[in-house]
């Protein structure tokens, strides 16, 4: 793992009716799922990402906060914030299977 959190290349058109948190949940999902972001990569802080994107702060944190509640980061305090492990993705489905079962 590096000390230095990864370069982030999000793109967010002001012009389109997605949402820019939605803009910028899904091209980091993207990033995740293609292994452009690995696991265990360190992510910007929220202010470092918005301010590189020219967003505001809570439109990336609420994009963090869904890809945390999705299993794809890990948020560590004050260590940051990490794509989470490959292993998360399988227990995402497990999860989703047992609901659809139930």
């Amino acid at each position: 793992m590096s000390a230095e959190p990864a370069a982030i290349r999000v793109a967010v058109d002001a012009s389109s009716p997605v949402p820019p948190f939605e803009q910028v949940r899904a091209g980091l999902e993207e990033a995740i799922r293609s292994g452009e972001l690995p696991a265990g990569t360190r992510l910007p802080t929220v202010r470092r990402l918005a301010e590189q994107l020219d967003l505001a702060v809570n439109t990336v944190a609420r994009a963090y906060r869904e890809l945390e509640q999705e299993g794809r980061i890990d948020t560590r305090g004050r260590s940051g914030t990490f794509v989470a492990g490959a292993g998360v993705d399988a227990a995402l489905r497990a999860r989703i299977e047992a609901r659809l079962s139930a």
